[in-house]
């Protein structure tokens, strides 16, 4: 696929719908605040705790549902008896 400076424009403008204007982008990174590795480290393993536990979570969700669709199965022959 060739970029054309159509596609270019479209992605472009498809990118500020996103994101908004750059020099928006810009005035925040100068506002946002640098944190230290060490900080950033401990951050980082509360994000993967906490996906481990939402994982945890969907999977006893999923067999939840495998249990509610089962029961609507049986039900369902019940009614058709």
């Amino acid at each position: 696929m060739k970029l054309s400076a159509k596609v270019l424009k479209q992605l472009v403008q498809e990118e500020v719908k996103k994101f908004g204007e750059p020099e928006d982008l810009v005035k925040k990174a100068k506002e946002t605040e640098e944190v230290g590795a060490d900080e950033y480290a401990d951050t980082l393993e509360k994000h993967i705790d906490m996906m481990k536990a939402l994982k945890i979570e969907e999977a006893r969700l999923k067999k939840r549902l495998v249990q509610i669709q089962e029961r609507k199965v049986r039900l369902a022959k019940l009614i058709i008896k």
